[in-house]
């Protein structure tokens, strides 16, 4: 079978059905490197830092790395903003829907609401609410909002830092979106991991 014979969803049969399972399971395995071009796109995005939209992110993720940060906020770090060029108004709500299936809880949760965050920084030059992240006052992962922000998302504006390519995080890409989506394992619920491991940055400085 090449397609589907139907034209209305409500005829397709059984083997049309697994036919179109079989299809689309193949074709998510995919998903890793559609992402890491859709990172690079980020440098057609509008942009006025003094590092593009690609360069900070992956700064992000650098500084996530040398902070001895496990692999589940290595990625959210990386793929935070991927949502700016197709969901500016959204873009953390977007990237967090894309990750959720994949990641930690505790990251996800932290990528859909670091933009009300990151408020705190900027949000009173602009008009807006420079407290929105109160909101979440007393949320088991606000600490570890605040602390992606603060350490990994808002520093990672620096033309001068010393960032690590793409490439180097591309197998962490692929060995996130090769595991099980929904998986209860991966998930963990309600569970804390810190984001910084000083032992790991050590090690990972040598």
């Amino acid at each position: 079978m090449d397609r589907v014979k139907f034209t209305q969803m409500k005829d397709g049969t059984r083997e049309e059905y697994k036919f179109l399972t079989d299809h689309e399971v193949e074709y998510t395995k995919g998903t890793a490197d559609r992402l890491l071009a859709a990172l690079v796109d980020l440098d057609k995005g509008l942009s006025g830092y003094q590092i593009t939209r690609l360069g900070h992110s992956v700064q992000s993720a650098t500084r996530a790395y040398r902070d001895g940060a496990d692999i589940d906020w290595i990625v959210a770090a990386l793929l935070h903003d991927i949502g700016d060029i197709y969901a500016p108004y959204n873009h953390d709500e977007y990237a967090a829907t894309i990750l959720r299936p994949f990641l930690r809880e505790q990251c996800t949760w932290v990528v859909e609401k670091h933009g009300d965050f990151q408020m705190i920084y900027y949000g009173h030059h602009v008009g807006g609410n420079q407290h929105k992240r109160d909101a979440y006052k007393g949320h088991v992962y606000f600490d570890d909002c605040a602390n992606f922000c603060e350490l990994w998302d808002q520093a990672s504006f620096d033309p001068a830092y010393d960032t690590l390519p793409i490439d180097f995080f591309a197998p962490m890409v692929r060995d996130v979106f090769s595991r099980v989506p929904y998986d209860p394992a991966v998930v963990r619920a309600g569970e804390r991991e810190p984001l910084q491991n000083a032992e790991l940055a050590r090690q990972r400085a040598t």
